[in-house]
């Protein structure tokens, strides 16, 4: 395959990069966004993302492995010496390969159920890249049906976002809409909201997750809004039994979908 190439880091391709990485209103207007690393950008493509840009860096990777990282893929291909490989790259370990890809719809129109008790992990106003991302890793460890995120803070395609969810942006069936729209579309689906809370709450071990199941989880400061503790079929708490009343979002989600995995016999 014939690539063109860029030695230059003044060159606007390179601009037009580092505004897509950094500023979350050009990712939204053009509708693209950067990944980094073989291995994301190889579960990006397996989950349908098209790669319409892909750069490489010959001192660092071999374009032997062309044909493994464009699968069903033609995008255009451009060499990129070292200099302005580090100007773009949002870390060192990415093995000298990014991408340009473009973003997908997020409605909840979009989701579809394979699975007839399906089991969905639901996050209220997430803020910090670094718990989505850990959720989304928890999402796909357990192999859910669908993230859904209600009232979203962050841009889902920040590149710290995909970087700490280490691909799995790309692996799960994701979903965004407002609180109330994401309950009318739980309640829609015949699925049980089991919502994470202090107040009113049942020992998780002592529930059944068997049946369609939506666990909510709120922000770490706040938890989660009056509309969901008014929509909830049973709060339900972890029992904490040190000082603190709470764990880190991701953690706490992951031992709930665990149980409700090992409830189904995984």
């Amino acid at each position: 395959m014939e690539a063109k190439s860029i030695s230059s880091v003044q060159n606007p391709l390179v601009k037009n990069i580092l505004l897509l990485k950094e500023k979350s209103r050009e990712r939204k207007k053009t509708g693209l966004f950067v990944v980094e690393g073989q291995r994301e950008l190889e579960l990006a493509q397996k989950g349908g993302y098209t790669l319409t840009t892909f750069l490489y860096c010959p001192e660092i990777w071999s374009d032997h492995h062309l044909k493994d990282v464009l699968v069903n893929s033609k995008p255009e291909i451009i060499q990129i010496t070292r200099p302005v490989y580090e100007k773009i790259a949002h870390r060192g370990t990415t093995e000298g390969v990014l991408g340009i890809m473009k973003v997908k719809e997020h409605g909840l129109e979009n989701i579809h159920f394979k699975n007839k008790q399906p089991l969905v992990l639901v996050a209220e106003a997430p803020e910090k890249p670094g718990n989505i991302g850990a959720l989304l890793r928890t999402a796909d460890a357990a192999a859910v049906d669908a993230v859904l995120i209600a009232n979203p803070k962050s841009d889902l395609y920040n590149p710290n976002i995909i970087r700490s969810s280490v691909g799995c942006i790309f692996t799960n069936q994701i979903g965004m809409g407002s609180t109330e729209e994401i309950i009318q579309f739980l309640q829609s689906n015949q699925i049980k909201i089991y919502c994470a809370a202090l107040t009113a709450s049942k020992n998780y071990v002592d529930c059944d997750f068997t049946d369609a199941t939506a666990m909510v989880m709120g922000t770490e400061a706040t938890g989660l809004t009056e509309d969901w503790l008014q929509n909830s079929d049973q709060n339900i708490i972890i029992p904490m039994q040190g000082e603190i009343d709470s764990m880190n979002v991701s953690v706490s989600a992951a031992i709930l979908i665990f149980e409700a995995k090992r409830q189904r016999g995984f």
